[in-house]
This record gives structure tokens, C-alpha cells and sequence, in this order.
């Protein structure tokens, strides 16, 4: 089992400015993240992968299933004052930034709580602020932000959805891991995307294989 750091998840303050977040470094300790990252494929596409269209090794595969557990849940469901019982959750990996990411936006209404963790080591490409996520204060400048949370390390970022939660990064172009699980609404909305993306899996499998 891929030991992550579910007491640091626990403990590690709320901040509040420019909206509420959590951000864990080396939620996945670094043996641990070598570990995960030797059992993920090479995915060279740009978009989202759900874990069951893709082959993952063995510690790949605990990871997401830690994610999904009940542990997880719980612990930002207390951290954030929420009420995520029986919430549906969506988990995609990613592994591929294009110079169309990162653009500044708000995640999906259907989606109550984003989750990132990030699975790269530290590269001189990040070291410059290239495709570090950072947290805004507003959607008309991506340098008017509060925090920037690098990609590498094992690091998790997590924070409720709303009309303020605005994030992007700096462009970027290549490889870049991360997973993204996401607390759901159960309203249609929430249905319809999660149908998107259903859909997407199986085009994403067709072009893999061919």
C-alpha cells in the first residue's frame, strides 16, 4: 500500500485569501512518488484520463484508490465545515500540458470540491513558474495571485468550488502528472458531465489504440 500523509492532510492549516484552500507538500512522500510515477503510463495527449482507460501499475492503481476512499473524503469534508456523504466523485489523471492550459477560470458548478495532487519532480521548467498553478484574485491578471503551488513533489491542493475561485499558471508544454478528483453536485449538470467525460475515455481509447 503507497504510504501518503494523511495526518499532514489533517493538520496542515486552512488558508483563507484569496478563497479557502488546503495545500499539502509531499502528501505523497518522495518514495512513494517514485514508486507511483514508474507505474503510470506515458501519456502524451493533452486532456483528462479516467484511471480505467489507461494501464496502471500496481502503485498507481492504490493511489487512485486512496483518492477515492472514504479517508480522503472525510478529511476535507472536516476541514471545510462540508457535507460530501454520498457526493459522486470524478477522478481523471492528466499527463500532458499544452500551451492551451492553464488559461484563468472557475471549475464547473457541478463540481462542489477540486482536488489536485501533483506527481512530478522538481524540474528547471517549474523552477521558473512555468505551469504552477496559482490562486487569484480575480479573472483579469494571472500575476495578481496570493499562492502558486508548484506541480512537483507529491503536493495537494484542495479547495471548495465558487464565483471567486479563480486559478491558472504561466504556459507550459510537456510532461506534467497530476490527478484530479473531483466532489460532485447530483443535480443533471453533475450527470452531464460526467457522461462528457465517460464519452472522452472511449475516443481517448480508440486513438490510443490505433
Amino acid at each position: 500500500m503507497i504510504a501518503v500523509d494523511y495526518q499532514q492532510l489533517a493538520e496542515t492549516p486552512v488558508g483563507t485569501d484569496p478563497f479557502p484552500h488546503l495545500i499539502v507538500p509531499g502528501f505523497v512522500p518522495p518514495e512513494s512518488l517514485r514508486e507511483v510515477l514508474a507505474a503510470l503510463p506515458p501519456l502524451r495527449k493533452r486532456g483528462s484520463f479516467p484511471p480505467d482507460s489507461v494501464r496502471l501499475g500496481p502503485a498507481a492503481r492504490d493511489l487512485v484508490e486512496q483518492m477515492q476512499g472514504d479517508r480522503v473524503r472525510e478529511l476535507i469534508a472536516a476541514r471545510f465545515g462540508l457535507d460530501l456523504a454520498g457526493a459522486p466523485t470524478m477522478l481523471t489523471l492528466r499527463g500532458w500540458t499544452s500551451e492551451r492550459d492553464g488559461r484563468i477560470h472557475c471549475d464547473s458548478t457541478a463540481k462542489r470540491v477540486t482536488v489536485l495532487l501533483y506527481l512530478n519532480q522538481e524540474t528547471a521548467a517549474f523552477g521558473r513558474q512555468e505551469g504552477c498553478l496559482r490562486l487569484l484574485r480575480g479573472p483579469g491578471d494571472l500575476e495578481d495571485y496570493v499562492m502558486e503551488v508548484p506541480p512537483v513533489n507529491g503536493t495537494l491542493l484542495v479547495f471548495p468550488n465558487g464565483s471567486t475561485a479563480w486559478h491558472g499558471h504561466r504556459r507550459f508544454v510537456g510532461q506534467r502528472y497530476s490527478i484530479q478528483l473531483n466532489y460532485m453536485t447530483t443535480d443533471e449538470k453533475a450527470r452531464s458531465e460526467l457522461r462528457r467525460h465517460r464519452l472522452s475515455a472511449f475516443v481517448k481509447r480508440l486513438t490510443m489504440a490505433a
